[in-house]
């Protein structure tokens, strides 16, 4: 990647594209993918953190022309979490239900009845998990918490930041404050991380260079009625309240005897949509796995410590299959295994529906769509989760 560098423009940027950039082009043809501009804007100047021989990505540092969209975002630091702070709720809304109806259409994926994306309209304050990076500032010789400058390794300190929960800031400054008062050296440390759960406790700490990561104290939290256990530095949803919206819609389709959740992590979205049914889980993290038999106890569902590509005999024609892969997305020799054995329906949840409708797209030869449904997991940031329900043909 070359060095950034500022140019000097006058370009009038026209849309989001997936990714959450807004594109325009330069005067000598090359596309523009900018992170602080909303489409219909004008840009005069530019500071790039990518330059290709076809196309820049960068921030807008000079903007005029402002779109009547924005609006004046809470944090200094949007850029690094939230770059749609700069937009009004109802538009973020709509450009999401838009993007998801391009990446369609990107891979010829018919499908007319798109509903509104759903939410709880909680826009900040909702992330019950987030890593600070730490920054010493010389002259007030304090530490502070900090993110990256998006596009850089370059370290932003934080005054404040409104995308996580409050609890969890104000454990943050609690930590600093301690490592300040101590005289603590920031180089010293890789990162905090802190989680929270629904009750306000929050778990997690400092994770110090060259050493082993610490064993934090576990949280629990209650999902449709159900109570789980899980680790601050593990894989779980960092928006609940949306994520059971998400559930509640999952366990409407679940109609077969017989269940088998891939990518299962600790085992919520299976244990709290089909544990009355015959359930099988599928995890490879090891401790995300131990998680999972904790939650699984007092059940009959069977937790298999695997691959999820690497399980394909739990694959049975009788099953409703649920996936919610990571952003890659399923590997291929699943694909192609479910497209031999057939399952009966098909429940596909992603974070990344670029990816999830490439799998669809190659699952569409034997199976069919028959309900979609976005849900605004991440909002102020330009990503969504999506849901996709399919029946065979």
């Amino acid at each position: 990647m070359k060095k950034s560098k500022i140019i000097q423009t006058d370009v009038t940027v026209t849309k989001f594209i997936p990714g959450g950039q807004a594109l325009g082009t330069l005067s000598d043809g090359k596309k523009v993918m900018l992170w602080g501009t909303l489409p219909g804007e004008t840009i005069k100047v530019i500071e790039t953190t990518k330059n290709k021989s076809s196309y820049v990505e960068g921030v807008a540092l000079q903007v005029e022309n402002y779109s009547p969209k924005r609006i004046t975002p809470l944090d200094d630091c949007y850029l690094s979490t939230s770059p749609w702070q700069i937009m009004d709720y109802e538009s973020e809304l709509t450009e999401k239900h838009e993007l998801l109806r391009e990446v369609f259409r990107q891979h010829g994926i018919e499908y007319t009845d798109l509903p509104a994306v759903q939410t709880d309209n909680q826009d900040f304050y909702y992330r019950n998990k987030m890593e600070y990076a730490l920054y010493y500032d010389i002259e007030k010789a304090q530490i502070f918490p900090a993110f990256r400058r998006r596009g850089s390794h370059r370290k932003i300190p934080l005054a404040q930041s409104s995308i996580e929960r409050p609890e969890i800031w104000q454990h943050a400054q609690q930590i600093i404050q301690d490592l300040n008062d101590r005289h603590e050296e920031a180089r010293k440390y890789q990162s905090l991380l802190l989680r929270c759960n629904q009750a306000g406790e929050v778990s997690g700490g400092l994770f110090e260079n060259h050493q082993p990561h610490p064993v934090f104290d576990n949280l629990t939290d209650t999902i449709l009625g159900q109570t789980y256990s899980y680790s601050p530095n593990g894989f779980f949803q960092i928006n609940l309240p949306v994520y059971e919206m998400a559930l509640t819609e999952i366990k409407k389709w679940i109609t077969t005897d017989q269940v088998l959740d891939l990518y299962a992590g600790v085992g919520t979205i299976g244990l709290s949509v089909a544990r009355d049914r015959k359930l099988t889980l599928i995890e490879c993290d090891e401790s995300a796995y131990r998680e999972m038999e904790h939650n699984c106890q007092g059940t009959n569902a069977q937790p298999v410590l695997a691959k999820s590509e690497e399980a394909l005999e739990y694959i049975t024609p009788d099953q409703t299959v649920i996936f919610d892969p990571p952003r890659a997305g399923c590997q291929p020799a699943l694909l192609r295994r479910v497209l031999e054995v057939k399952p009966r329906r098909l429940i596909y949840l992603s974070c990344n529906p670029a990816t999830q409708a490439r799998d669809v797209k190659i699952l569409l030869e034997d199976y069919r769509i028959i309900h979609v449904q976005p849900f605004n997991f991440f909002p102020r940031t330009p990503h969504l989760e999506n849901l996709i329900i399919l029946d065979q043909k």
